[in-house]
């Protein structure tokens, strides 16, 4: 695993952006970038899980977490214009984006796969993180050194049978990174990657692997070296990477 020790106030001033913050990885990074400065914006669909996020990160660092509960899969247009309102109103800039949320979906052949379920998946997975970095694209603008990660999978690099929508949806996030990227590359001290975290104890990872023991995976919190890097001063050179949790070495 990637050895990194950042020092305490890495992320101090920074305002950050975390989507499927309820739960696992975002959960993870909610809760370690506050620990290293940052005031957090959780996105979450369950409200009770992100009060309870709330709850634990205020004890430690009052007045550094903020919550929005928002199911991608029924949110509107004028939602992610309201959130972007609601930032800009309270932060000068926004100085993170991590795109963590997503659905797994049906394990199924594409011969037989549900069309209701692609097409919700398609709208939690992609299009959230279309609508959600289009409307916060002027607040990342107005960063020093803004940052924005899309959390990708192996199955979006590589296809691999019965993955689905899930596959699919994780090469349009792929190529969602790679256009952002090469359109601010010379615009924006916008940072643009992709991170695959790979393999990781979930209840996501759980789903798609029920026979599979839980602890032959790294925690989320193994994981956060990689993410603070990224979010961090030290990521400033990386941009237009498809990145690997496992392999990371900071390049």
């Amino acid at each position: 695993m990637f050895d990194y020790n950042p020092p305490q106030d890495l992320l101090k001033d920074k305002v950050i952006m975390i989507t499927g913050a309820s739960d696992g990885i975002g959960k993870a990074c909610a809760s370690s970038f506050a620990d290293h400065g940052a005031t957090v914006i959780c996105l979450g669909r369950s409200q009770e899980k992100l009060e309870a996020l709330y709850d634990e990160i205020e004890v430690r660092h009052a007045g550094k977490v903020i919550i929005h509960p928002l199911d991608f899969a029924t949110a509107q247009p004028e939602d992610y214009k309201l959130l972007a309102n609601s930032l800009n109103e309270q932060f000068p800039a926004l100085d993170g984006l991590l795109h963590n949320a997503a659905l797994l979906g049906a394990r199924s052949p594409i011969e037989f796969y549900p069309e209701g379920e692609w097409e919700t998946l398609m709208k939690v997975n992609v299009n959230s993180a279309f609508m959600l970095t289009r409307a916060l694209l002027p607040a990342l603008q107005n960063a020093t050194s803004g940052r924005i990660v899309f959390t990708s999978s192996s199955v979006g690099r590589q296809g691999r049978a019965y993955w689905g929508a899930y596959a699919v949806s994780k090469f349009a996030v792929e190529g969602l990174m790679q256009t952002l990227a090469d359109e601010l590359a010379t615009t924006s001290n916008i940072r643009v990657n992709s991170l695959n975290p790979g393999g990781t104890r979930t209840a996501m990872r759980q789903a798609a692997y029920p026979a599979e023991k839980p602890d032959s995976q790294p925690t989320a919190e193994s994981l956060m070296p990689v993410y603070l890097y990224l979010f961090g001063p030290d990521g400033d050179t990386l941009h237009g990477k498809a990145l690997d949790a496992r392999n990371f070495d900071g390049n």
